[in-house]
């Protein structure tokens, strides 16, 4: 296997410090739900790279990963979930449930990255 590049390059998520838990599940084990706050949302487009487009197209005869694509996805995705946790702490969230993404694409021109879910106030059971 070769160089797969740092885990800052290609994957993302939380680090253990974060004010805003974000999880994909719909509870948190060992704790409660204390209030609802609604759904929020971070959203990032991004337009394509004429340089990456050639290169990806490149690639695609040959197979392969698209290293240049995958690290824009993953940068967008970032983005995205720091938008999402940005808007649930200003609701007065320390939670984010059910967080999913969606991509699409944007009038041809890029994509559009979504992470959204549902915010809550959440507290410990002891």
């Amino acid at each position: 296997m070769g160089n797969i590049g740092s885990i800052d390059e290609y994957g993302g998520g939380q680090g253990p410090s974060a004010d805003v838990l974000v999880v994909t599940t719909n509870e948190v084990p060992g704790c409660q739900v204390d209030r609802v706050l609604g759904e929020v949302f971070g959203l990032t487009v991004r337009s394509r790279h004429i340089g990456s487009q050639l290169g990806a197209g490149l690639k695609s005869l040959v197979g392969g990963e698209l290293r240049g694509l995958t690290k824009t996805l993953v940068q967008s995705r970032n983005e995205a979930m720091a938008r999402l946790e940005e808007q649930a702490r200003a609701r007065g969230a320390n939670a984010v449930l059910a967080m999913r993404f969606d991509v699409t694409e944007a009038a041809d021109v890029g994509a559009e990255i979504c992470a959204y879910g549902t915010a809550v106030v959440i507290s410990r059971t002891s």
